[in-house]
């Protein structure tokens, strides 16, 4: 059985975190592992999926409320051991500042660009195995 990464997708919008979904597929790069996702609507059920471990990337909507994905990146990247990577959904490119005060490892806007996604997503995941290798 091959290994699979887990991803915890953020969003406040059902929808959001499907076009998250749809946009890694079951492996956003040929070079990483299937993907499985866990997803989380309020701020709560993210730092109790953290809490819980096993998660290699998480996914933060930047427009969620009323807990905004920005906020909870600073504050997982200050409470969370180990806190996996971060990608960031940005309203605006002109919000990627935000993002690098929230301590985002990558950003992207949103609406989701199904190829921006999948790139940052695989290259977030491989630095994530190999500092786990």
């Amino acid at each position: 059985m091959q290994p699979t990464a887990t991803v915890l997708v953020y969003s406040d919008d059902a929808g959001t975190r499907q076009q998250v979904r749809l946009a890694a597929g079951r492996r956003p790069a040929p070079d990483v592992p299937p993907v499985e996702f866990v997803e989380c609507a309020t701020l709560p059920a993210v730092l109790s999926a953290l809490e819980d471990g096993g998660i290699d990337v998480c996914v933060l909507d930047g427009e969620a409320v009323p807990a905004g994905g920005m906020g909870v990146c600073r504050q997982i990247k200050d409470e969370i051991f180990r806190c996996p990577p971060v990608l960031l959904l940005i309203g605006r490119p002109q919000d990627a500042w935000l993002a690098t005060w929230s301590r985002a490892e990558a950003a992207v806007t949103h609406p989701v660009d199904p190829v921006a996604l999948a790139d940052a997503l695989a290259g977030l995941l491989r630095d994530q195995l190999a500092v786990d290798a």
